[in-house]
Order: C-alpha cells, then structure tokens, then sequence
C-alpha cells in the first residue's frame, strides 16, 4: 500500500524512521512522502497510530525536504529495530554522500527471517552499528539534545558513532546532576567542537570543567555562564586544553581572579568573542592588558558592570584589539573620555558601544565618535556592499553630563542611529535633557508633516 501525501514535484532529502518490532512479519510497505510542513502534521499522527497498533506490520519510508518534526525524530529515536530507508538527493544538501549511506541501506523485506538480520542489496544490517556515521549524525541533528544523549545508551555502535561524530552539545536543559553528566560524557565525547553549559541554579565544579579541558582540545565555543562554583582552576585547566577557543562565556562567574583571566589570554589567543559580565574580580585592568596584548583577534568583548575596569584597561583593548566590533562597558563608572576617545581612534570597525552609567562621560567623548566617521573614511579604502562603517548601536542611558548638540553631532555622523519609534539603536534613557536630539529619519519625517499642512492667505 502505498500512501502518497506529496503535491509536489520536488525532489526530497531521504530520511531514516525506525519503528519498533517490524522485523519478523512484513506483508506490506507504507510510503508517506512528506512534502511541506502540513502533510508533515498528517504523517505524524498516522505514525503514532502505527505505532499503537497490535499487529506492526508495515515498514515506513519517509522522504522530506523539511524533516524538522521533533514528533517524528522522537518516534524514530525511541524505537528498537531499523525499519526501511530509501533516499533522494536534494540540491543543497550533501547529496552524494549521504546517496552512498543509503545504498547500503535499500533493503527488501524478509518475511522468513525470524533474526535480526535484514537483507539488503549491498549488504546485510544485522546491528545498529551498521547504520552508516552519516546517517545516524544527520538524524541527531534534527532532535534535541537529551534525546541524543537517550540516543547514545541505545548501543555500542550508536555509542561510538556518536562519540567520533557529535561536534555540538548542549547541557543547558539539565536541571539536576549537570556535573556528574559532564564527567561521564566529557571522556567520550572527545570531537565536540562548541559546548553549551549554561545554568540558572549552579551545578558544575572544578573537576567537571577540568576534565572537560583534558578530553575536548577541540572546543572553539564554551559557555560557563552563571557557574557560580568555579575557580581559578577551571579557567587555567581551560588555557591549557581549549587553546582553539573562539568564543568563550564565564558571564557570572564571580570567583575567577585576574590572573587566571591574564593567563587563559595569553594561551587562547583565537579568542574573538569574550563575556565577562558581571565578572567583577576577573576583569581588571591587569587582565585587560594581557586581552589586549595575546587576544588581536578580538571582536566583541562584554564588560558589563566590571565595576574596577578603568581608562587603563580599556585603552590597552584599543590598542591591542583594532577589530573590536562590539564592547560593553555598562556600569564601567571609572571611565572617562579617554576611554571612548581612544576607542574612536583605534578601532574603525566599532559598530556596538555600550556606555550606561558612566557618568563620566562628556561632550568631549561624543565630538571623538563623531570625528571618527570622517577619519575611518580616509582610512578605509575597500568596502564590502554589506559593511557600513560607523556605529550602528550607542546607549549612553544614565550619562547626564552630556549636551544635546554633542549628542546631536554623534547622531548626524552615523545614519544607522535611530531615536524613532520601533528603531531605537542611540539609547538616552534618563537623560531628560536629550528629548531634543533627533535622527535624520526622525527629522525627515517631521519635516514631510509640516509640508502637509495647508498655507493660510494674509
């Protein structure tokens, strides 16, 4: 029987779905061809109802351009024994490769074999190893990341399978025993390229963290955010194991010290995006020095509310990080106009600055922003079509020493600055004597509405 849900002739990417118990009584095969997102929703139901079924007789073949359905990637992960495949190359997926997974896998139902086994064109699939890395990893990305780790008990072969090719894994999800889980996986999980452990109530300590830098040395993305339980030893054991790190998040982590922030900078020097918020003791002027001087490839740094960063710090960041993109400096409140002057001068690329609370700041450091258009065009002699110099995002919220024209004079430099409604990208909130300052959209707009109103005669 075959069930055809498809109202297009476009061609599919093949998909994997394995139902339970399929393998000793196949009198018939179910085609469900899913084409979009709603006869998605029909195949799942008639899926589930298979599965509920007492006489599981069919085996299902699925081919979508949109396998995206949690529904189905759970029912295909839950069951016990691999039911069909059969694919179609899509034009932008991988499609020889994953062509030359499936061959192995094109299979004619064998109702006389009461075993395991499950004759094939090419070959014989006798255990879940056999199910090619390619195909099982292409299934994995399409689920959640407990259900991989559901995925990883199922049996040895899934396990080395997808101990060799799993890249991206997130933790976040784990309310309880998120420490004791890092242990256990971390050995095994040796390729994992980014790692995602934030958490809201802390669990992970040292020891989860070291062993996680002594596994995973090809770690490019880290997030500790909110691990309230960390030390100096965390951040040294990950200097020493994830020297490829690109991003890294400790956002929260108030017990790290400078000098083991120095000391990662000096061995991670790939670094190109660091969160530091609310990293009090860690984001010194000491550790900035050291950013500056091993992290040149630095792009956006977040240093909100490091209360003991100063002029110091920040000009080091200039001057050693010209391709700063974005920084936060909210609630930075010792620094002054040397700062923003020293960004403006150093850092053509800056397209993000936050200055909340830095009261601080004058008119002095605003003219400096506004200058800094003019002198990044004489500099800059290509442009790409999608790279619009000048800062696209400015908060100055709180800064109540600054005038409207000093403001006004950032505002007309940088077109990309917004203080109309639904566009706010120039934030001045609690800065009352501001209300003045308008961008040219906002200018325009008011304009075009004088026009309109009609001339009285004399």
């Amino acid at each position: 029987m075959n069930l055809d849900y498809s109202n297009s002739s476009k061609i599919f990417e093949l998909f994997l779905l394995k139902l339970s118990n399929l393998t000793r009584k196949y009198e018939y095969m179910f085609n469900i061809h899913v084409a979009s997102y709603a006869s998605l929703s029909c195949a799942v139901p008639f899926s589930r109802s298979l599965l509920q079924r007492k006489r599981r007789r069919p085996i299902i073949l699925v081919e979508s351009g949109v396998i995206k359905n949690q529904t189905l990637c759970s029912l295909l992960l839950r069951a016990e024994y691999l039911a069909l495949v059969d694919m179609f190359g899509k034009e932008g997926v991988r499609t020889e490769v994953l062509n030359m997974s499936f061959e192995k896998l094109m299979m004619v139902g064998d109702g006389g074999n009461s075993g395991k086994a499950l004759n094939l064109k090419a070959g014989v699939i006798s255990e879940w190893k056999d199910i090619p890395v390619e195909l099982l990893m292409q299934i994995l990305s399409l689920v959640d990341d407990k259900t991989v780790i559901t995925a990883f008990e199922v049996c040895r072969g899934w396990r080395e399978a997808i101990c060799s090719g799993l890249t991206r894994l997130s933790l976040s999800w784990c309310s309880k025993n998120m420490n004791s889980l890092v242990l256990s996986l971390a050995p095994k999980f040796t390729k994992l390229q980014t790692l995602i452990l934030r958490q809201d109530t802390p669990q992970l300590e040292d020891n989860a963290v070291e062993t996680i830098a002594n596994f995973c040395h090809e770690l490019q993305i880290l997030d500790l955010s909110k691990s309230f339980k960390l030390t100096d030893r965390s951040l040294c054991a990950i200097a020493l194991g994830c020297r490829d790190l690109t991003k890294l998040n400790i956002s929260g982590c108030s017990a790290f010290s400078d000098n083991a922030l120095a000391y990662l900078a000096s061995l991670c020097r790939k670094l190109k995006i660091l969160n530091l918020c609310g990293c009090v003791k860690a984001a010194s002027d000491t550790a900035l020095q050291a950013v500056g001087h091993y992290c040149n490839q630095l792009q956006f740094l977040n240093l909100g509310w490091c209360e003991n960063v100063s002029d110091v710090g920040v000009m080091s960041l200039a001057h050693g990080c010209p391709d700063l993109r974005t920084l936060d400096l909210c609630g930075c409140v010792l620094i002054t106009d040397d700062s923003v002057i020293a960004l403006a001068n150093r850092c053509p690329h800056l397209r993000s600055l936050g200055l909340y609370y830095c009261q601080n700041i004058t008119d002095k450091a605003m003219y400096s922003l506004a200058q800094s258009k003019v002198n990044n065009r004489m500099w800059s002699s290509v442009k790409t079509e999608n790279d619009e110099h000048g800062l696209r995002t400015l908060n100055i919220s709180q800064c109540t020493a600054l005038t409207p024209s000093a403001v006004q004079a950032v505002c007309d430099s940088f077109p990309a600055l917004h203080t109309c409604s639904g566009r706010h990208s120039l934030i001045m909130s609690g800065c009352l004597n501001l209300t003045s300052v308008h961008c040219a959209c906002a200018v325009t707009a008011h304009r075009a509405a004088i026009s309109t109103i009609p001339h009285t005669a004399h």
